[in-house]
């Protein structure tokens, strides 16, 4: 068989940077499933930080609210590093191909934030924090936002190298989609399954010490273990393909002040947006309005309003984060399982009846939350201050039954953008961050 290549993002382009002998291999499924695994590792330490991380800062000393003014930098990075990293990506001339760098940079650049939040309270006791982790709650917070940019500078890629895989194929473009989607539920799997586990300092005896308790302890070596599974997954998925590189880059735009014309473009996109892609653009917004609360905030509110906890060193809290994990485990496989299914559902239902369905069991779960934070105010503990088991377990189904429209958020919207950009002449990497940052706004 021939060697795979990365299907350039334009037929002019292809005139412009392929030999005329040269003809793009249809890829191979089992390919484009090995490609998409990097987002296992990806999402790993993603389901880490939004399980334990809103806890662990309020543990650090952080409050409530100022802890919500640190998740403003997933927006923040993601509004330039995104489509700057997606922009960067389609003009790559590397001779190792035109994602694969920005993949392989972009996990390095994970793995050094997940080692520098894990090891904040270290830093900050050898830079001489006592009671008040100030010192730590600074390592915390730049590990923090450099966490974030550096998921944004590797999802863009990550996608558009499988949209470049599958070309101008519709029904491999969903597929593509879906196996991304289901390695994000394998990871939140791992990771939420990680984080709802207690006992990973005595697994990892060395990572306690005196700057470093049992909850500390058992997120840093949850971070370790992120390490491994990031550097596995990149293995597999940037050796599963050779990129046809570029070989040069001709376009007017390409002067010598590249940013500027990259801002320029990403919002004159704005004018050429056609009537579809803005309505896809606008549910996707309204959508994630929605998501983002639950996304930052789940174990968190299980540990408040489910189990009455307080984050300053309550017992209560702290269980109620692991079964917050755990729901966002059971979230995971839901979420898995529904990938899996996505292709066939959309070939039989249509992908835009699935997303409409998906948004309404979004709507009824939310309310359902509401629904359940007063059941659980008005309802009385006993002296154990155990909640009900009835309470806790509608919490869990709730969080499970969240999956499905998480997962069609997770793919369909990228698949139908995907295949109606064509007649834009951007270049998927550039269009697919556009996306994802236009939704955020």
């Amino acid at each position: 068989m021939t060697k795979n290549m990365a299907v350039p993002e334009s037929q002019h382009q292809q005139q412009r940077t392929r030999h005329p002998t040269e003809i793009p291999t249809r890829t191979p499924l089992r390919v484009l499933f090995r490609v998409a695994s990097v987002a296992c590792g990806i999402q790993f330490g993603w389901a880490l930080q939004l399980s334990l991380l809103t806890p662990y800062v309020q543990e650090l000393g952080i409050s409530h609210a100022w802890s919500s003014i640190i998740w403003l930098c997933g927006p923040l990075s993601g509004f330039f590093v995104q489509p700057l990293a997606g922009h960067m990506s389609d003009r790559s001339t590397s001779k190792y191909g035109r994602r694969r760098p920005f993949i392989v940079i972009g996990c390095g650049m994970i793995i050094l934030s997940v080692i520098l939040i894990g090891f904040a309270a270290d830093i900050g006791g050898w830079l001489g924090d006592g009671e008040k982790k100030t010192r730590a709650i600074v390592v915390f917070v730049i590990g923090f936002w450099f966490l974030d940019m550096a998921n944004n500078a590797t999802q863009g890629p990550c996608r558009a190298l499988l949209a470049d895989l599958t070309g101008n194929d519709n029904r491999r473009t969903r597929v593509a989609n879906a196996y991304f989607s289901l390695f994000m539920a394998i990871g939140n799997v791992l990771g939420y399954a990680t984080g709802a586990y207690s006992g990973w300092y005595k697994v990892f005896p060395f990572t306690t010490n005196s700057s470093c308790d049992i909850n500390c302890a058992n997120l840093k070596a949850a971070f370790l273990i992120d390490v491994i599974f990031i550097i596995c997954t990149t293995y597999i998925s940037v050796t599963a393909i050779h990129e046809q590189p570029l070989t040069s880059i001709h376009d007017a735009e390409e002067s010598s002040h590249p940013q500027e014309a990259f801002f320029w473009e990403m919002f004159g996109t704005f004018k050429y947006l056609p009537a579809s892609v803005w309505l896809i653009l606008s549910v996707t917004s309204l959508t994630w309005i929605g998501w983002f609360p639950f996304i930052l905030f789940d174990t968190d509110w299980m540990g408040r309003e489910i189990y009455g906890g307080d984050p300053n060193g309550d017992l209560r809290y702290s269980d109620g984060v692991r079964m917050g994990a755990f729901g966002l485990m059971l979230n995971s496989v839901v979420l898995g399982i529904t990938s899996v299914c996505m292709e066939s559902l959309c070939r039989r239902w249509g992908s835009g009846f699935i997303w409409g369905i998906s948004n309404i069991v979004m709507f009824l779960c939310f309310l359902a939350m509401l629904v359940l934070s007063y059941v659980a105010s008005v309802t009385d503990y006993g002296s154990d201050g155990v909640p009900p088991t009835g309470i806790v377990i509608a919490a869990l189904v709730i969080f499970a039954i969240l999956g499905m429209p998480l997962s069609v958020t997770y793919s369909v919207p990228y698949a139908l953008v995907a295949s109606r950009i064509e007649s834009l002449g951007l270049g998927q990497g550039g269009f697919t961050s556009h996306f994802t940052v236009l939704s955020y706004l």
